[in-house]
């Protein structure tokens, strides 16, 4: 039988790709959108509202460019030079902290994160980041607690909702729990053809385990 246990490599990609936070840490407009890639303005690019000079804008749109590409050096590099510039930016904290937990570095990838809640306490990409990492590490129960944090400080974040899910669904086997934020997703960020497969693989799940309840009973 199919099972949920296999994530496709190309959607988790993407995924991860999506996750790039723009320097919307400070921004203004209309808000995170539904696809993680921050707040952005109708050319798609970054607004802010505190002043940044053109050259450090530049500097930090490279940065998301080299991540996007896979240079993580280069973008690594970028963003710790804006950081000297703007420390308190924590979508360039998050970024970092993305690129360490890619190369499995996780007390940096925290550290980073650790920065950027200091700045902002409820930066919900930063929160949802956190999750990620501390489910890499198997810290279960304080991954749902990051993705719970996000949830709060922004109901119609798609990402949290979706790694909640996974993490219900995949370590703590909470079946129902797992179901909600998969439809609770899908809702936000639109049909997705393997979501949709998986809502209905746990519809499935839970109905037999019903049943088998009912059985014993």
């Amino acid at each position: 039988m199919w099972s949920p246990h296999f994530i496709n490599k190309g959607r988790l990609a993407g995924l991860l790709l999506l996750a790039l936070v723009a320097l919307g840490g400070c921004a203004s407009g209309p808000g995170p959108a539904a696809d993680g890639k921050g707040e952005t303005g109708p050319d798609g690019k970054p607004m802010v509202t505190r002043e940044v000079s053109p050259e450090a804008q530049t500097l930090y749109e490279q940065a998301v460019a080299s991540m996007a590409s896979g240079d993580a050096i280069d973008a690594e590099l970028r963003f710790q030079e804006f950081l000297l510039q703007y420390p308190d930016f924590p979508g360039a904290h998050v970024n970092l902290a993305i690129i360490f937990a890619d190369r499995d570095d996780f007390q940096a990838a925290e550290n980073s994160l650790a920065d950027a809640l200091i700045i902002d306490p409820e930066h919900v990409p930063a929160l949802n980041q956190l999750g990620l990492v501390l489910r890499r590490q198997g810290k279960f129960v304080e991954a749902e607690s990051a993705y719970t944090r996000a949830i709060a400080a922004d109901p119609d974040y798609a990402f949290a909702h979706y790694n909640l899910a996974v993490l219900n669904d995949l370590y703590l086997q909470r079946l129902g729990v797992a179901l909600t934020h998969y439809e609770r997703y899908q809702a936000l960020a639109g049909e997705d053809t393997q979501v949709t497969r998986w809502i209905a693989d746990l519809t499935r799940r839970i109905e037999t385990a019903q049943r088998a309840a009912n059985v014993t009973e």
